[in-house]
């Protein structure tokens, strides 16, 4: 069983849009949850209790609490990565998440029409990551990378009304699942909450495995649009240290502001049009960031002159655009079927943030292999450009210091990637990715006079839902 069990998936089929009338907490969920979603026009993930007999569901208690409005969930996900070349080290990691979800019906169970409540905790183990450990690099390597420990993720209220067009929810909320997120990408296991975002934002920002408090209000008039915005405390705080269990809710930090619009287009099965989406969306954080390059006086930090205090800036933020798009869709398919592209796109100021400018995209081709209709493959790459103030402080250190002092530019990776089904709730996945250039060129620590190189990562994801 352990070795049946071994490496970990992240996603089932592509998720379906929030529309009116959609009931399921579990609609929007990150990518490296998104095995939760439900399958199309269900209201339940699809789930492996349905291979297990009668272990699928002992005692009928499963069943029972359905009935009173109460559901539960579990993934299981595990890996075996390793890099082949490159980096500061090389060899295998073993990485596990076991993720545990509660949802419950408050019109069922307590006669509170409209009101749902959803609480999800991950217990994380060997997750060493290849990113820090091998690589020292921005980019995720692989999107359940975090610090080993038992942790409370999400815990929220939502009531929803007029004909579930509005929703307020209210709680301790990550912002990965409905913000910044393209359903086509979620294949893929270096596709998470942009680093353009996890970078810039204290704590990584309110995104796997950290949430923090706050509110969000959704509007969703019709299937082809919808509107969010949320705000959130803005300081998760550091996950090893600060929030190691989930639960800190501090409440004390500047905000952090987060808004999108969604468009929607030919979602129904009904149609044989292609399907799309376009998002359109913003982050601004209140509190005050250090500059990259300048002390309180303007000199350059690396300067001999310098007094070594950055220059405070107030607020820091970013844009962002993300696009899905079926080019082909077999006949009788619905949008989830077929072909679709996908990119992400976004900005942020270069003189306070690590990341200036973020792109991601790719290629997903689904249920298009002969008698493998759940199966799914696609290539994707990322790109992330240092900013400006790093790379200034860069040259200004290299001026002013002897030796090889290397002036940061940008990373990059691509991504080869194969799901299959063994078993409904069950997903195995090869995976290939190489990465360009780590954290944009830094020296190596155990060969200060040349930097990181990048390097080859093959790799092996399983994941079940039950």
């Amino acid at each position: 069983m352990g070795i049946v069990l071994m490496a970990a998936a992240s996603v089932g089929s592509f998720p379906s849009s929030a529309q009116p009338g959609a009931t399921s907490p579990l609609i929007e969920r990150p990518a490296e949850s998104a095995a939760l979603e439900p399958e199309p026009g269900e209201k339940a993930p699809a789930s492996i209790q349905s291979s297990l007999g009668t272990f699928g569901d002992p005692g009928g208690y499963r069943e029972l609490l359905k009935g009173r409005g109460i559901s539960y969930n579990a993934l299981y996900t595990n890996e075996v990565l390793g890099n082949v070349s490159g980096g500061i080290r090389r060899g295998p990691i073993y990485a596990g998440k076991l993720e545990m979800a509660l949802t419950a019906d408050l019109g069922v169970l307590a006669g509170w029409t409209g009101w749902s409540l959803f609480a999800n905790a991950f217990q994380l183990h060997d997750t060493g990551g290849l990113r820090d450990r091998s690589f020292q690099r921005l980019i995720t390597v692989s999107n359940i990378e975090a610090y080993p420990a038992t942790r409370l993720s999400e815990l929220w209220l939502e009531k929803r009304w007029g004909d579930n067009r509005f929703g307020l929810r209210v709680g301790q909320l990550a912002a990965d699942g409905e913000f910044f997120s393209s359903d086509t990408g979620k294949l893929f296991l270096s596709n998470d909450w942009p680093t353009i975002a996890g970078a810039n934002l204290p704590g990584g920002g309110p995104a796997y495995p950290l949430a923090t408090p706050g509110i969000r209000f959704r509007y969703d008039p019709d299937a082809s649009f919808a509107a969010l915005v949320a705000v959130f405390n803005g300081d998760p705080g550091e996950q090893r240290f600060a929030n190691r269990t989930g639960t800190n809710f501090r409440l004390n930090d500047p905000p952090l502001v987060m808004g999108e619009v969604q468009f929607r287009h030919h979602q129904s099965t009904d149609t044989s049009r292609l399907s799309g989406s376009v998002k359109l969306g913003f982050f601004r954080h209140f509190g005050r960031f250090d500059d990259f390059r300048f002390d309180i006086a303007g000199t350059p930090l690396a300067s001999r002159e310098s007094s070594g205090i950055s220059r405070r800036l107030r607020g820091s933020g970013g844009i962002y655009g993300v696009v899905d798009q079926q080019i082909y869709r077999p006949e009788g398919g619905s949008h989830e079927r077929g072909v679709s592209l996908y990119a992400r796109v976004s900005g942020s100021p270069s003189d306070r943030s690590a990341i200036e400018a973020w792109a991601d995209g790719g290629v997903v081709a689904s249920g298009m292999v002969p008698g493998r209709p759940e199966d799914a493959f696609g290539l994707s790459f990322i790109y992330a450009r240092i900013g400006a103030g790093a790379r200034g402080f860069d040259r200004d250190t290299a001026l002013n210091s002897p030796g090889f002092q290397p002036v940061r530019s940008s990373e990059a990776s691509i991504e080869l990637s194969y799901q299959a089904q063994i078993l409904p709730g069950w997903l195995i996945q090869p995976d290939f990715q190489y990465v360009f250039n780590p954290s944009g060129g830094i020296a190596n620590p155990f060969a200060p006079d040349r930097p990181i190189r990048g390097g080859a990562v093959f790799g092996l994801r399983s994941l079940i839902t039950y």
